[in-house]
């Protein structure tokens, strides 16, 4: 059975594959972001050579206001810093005002674990290893590349 959250969470592994080999050092990383009506409002995918992050790409368009009460799925944990000092991820996600966070894959970068602890700690609920078995070969090289 196919719900909601697994359609959304295959569109942004599918965002996530598409980048897949064109984002430098960092991960591949897809991004849904679905209203409060339950229709898709914006996505995004890591950019070539690692930057801007998913998240940020698909919160770009929105404006800020436009993904109040939205629901993100994003294929890695939201980084809970910047390696550049800006705003990471998890902050973004939070400051953009969306009521849910679904993640496939933790991240096991030192500056990515920690973002789903973050979120929640901005009282957003967090959903995390949806489809996990799908999004985690993306990572596998990069987890590697970390010891």
């Amino acid at each position: 059975m196919n719900t909601e959250h697994e359609t959304h969470m295959r569109r942004a592994i599918e965002l996530a594959r598409a980048q897949h080999g064109r984002t430098g050092e960092n991960p591949s990383v897809g991004c849904v972001i679905v209203g409060p009506d339950g229709k898709r409002i914006s996505e995004g995918a890591t950019a070539d050579g690692g930057r801007p992050h998913a998240e940020e790409m698909a919160l770009s368009p929105l404006n800020g206001a436009l993904a109040k009460g939205a629901v993100a799925y994003v294929t890695l944990e939201p980084c809970r810093e910047r390696s550049n000092g800006g705003a990471a991820c998890s902050q973004r996600l939070v400051e953009a005002g969306v009521t849910q966070v679904v993640i496939s894959v933790m991240d096991q970068h030192p500056n990515g674990a920690g973002g789903k602890a973050a979120i929640e700690a901005a009282g957003i609920d967090v959903v995390a290893g949806l489809l996990e078995a799908e999004a985690a070969p993306l990572y596998e090289d990069f987890f590697a590349s970390l010891s």
